[in-house]
């Protein structure tokens, strides 16, 4: 994976998820750290395994994507569960409009 992958899926990532309340960290695949959300540090840590369960996730991020991704190993929750499962309710709370969806879209199929 190259680095301007990663730097696709950071934007991303910053994109989707700038309206959330809750602070929230994610690793991707590489070990890059990204925090994004509101303010202050998040008590979890969302892993990313791979560009693939990366990709998968992001097309449609919602809590039954993260769900089976943690169930079949594709993304790890580290640090405070509850605090995730918090965030998880804000996440499925979370539209994305078909025009930011539609902007995401080279970025995603890049990475």
């Amino acid at each position: 994976m190259t680095r301007a992958a990663t730097d696709r899926a950071v934007r991303i990532l910053e994109r989707v998820f700038a309206p959330v309340i809750q602070p929230l960290r994610f690793r991707l695949w590489d070990g890059t750290t990204v925090r994004v959300g509101g303010p202050g540090e998040s008590d979890f840590e969302i892993v990313f395994r791979s560009p693939d369960v990366f990709r998968r996730i992001l097309r449609q991020p919602t809590p039954l994507r993260f769900g089976e991704a943690f169930i079949d190993g594709g993304i790890d929750i580290e640090g405070d569960i509850f605090s995730a499962m918090q965030a998880a309710t804000e996440v499925e709370e979370l539209h994305l409009s078909l025009g930011t969806r539609l902007a995401l879209l080279p970025d995603l199929l890049r990475t």
